[in-house]
């Protein structure tokens, strides 16, 4: 499986966020600008981390927002997020979290683009390559997206 699209409109470079809302409200933003899902999504993304704790904080620095496929799910896509300054999420190991990934993507995908962004994250360097990348080309490099 390999992963879902990765525009320059759906990396985020350097943002503010003001807490773990606000950076997973950016990654949504992110994925409404590559078409890959609509504004509304942002808002079930929030939800399931305010239903089922920081889950999504998948390892030191990083989190993966996403949130079941529904009808603000338009096609599959990533998006990536970079903080200028990290935000907690509540993660009791992995806090605090300097890179957002978003994703959206149908039920038969979901699956295979979390196992396919695994394997991005099986260099122990990607995290701490992303969090310093200046140019949305370095981060699709790093993706594996180019």
């Amino acid at each position: 499986m390999t992963l879902p699209p990765l525009p320059e409109s759906a990396i985020m470079i350097g943002a503010d966020a003001p807490d773990w809302r606000g950076a997973v409200k950016l990654a949504a933003e992110a994925l409404a600008a590559s078409g890959a899902a609509t504004p509304a999504y942002a808002r079930e993304m929030v939800r399931m981390i305010e239903e089922h704790g920081p889950y999504v904080v998948i390892a030191p620095g990083l989190a993966l927002a996403h949130a079941r496929p529904g009808p603000e799910v338009l096609s599959d896509g990533i998006a990536v997020v970079t903080l200028r300054e990290p935000v907690r999420f509540g993660h009791p190991h992995n806090d605090p979290v300097r890179v957002v990934l978003g994703l959206a993507s149908a039920p038969e995908t979901h699956l295979g683009a979390v196992a396919a962004l695994a394997n991005v994250f099986n260099d122990s360097t990607a995290i701490d390559d992303l969090a310093a990348a200046t140019t949305p080309a370095e981060v699709q490099a790093i993706m594996g997206a180019v």
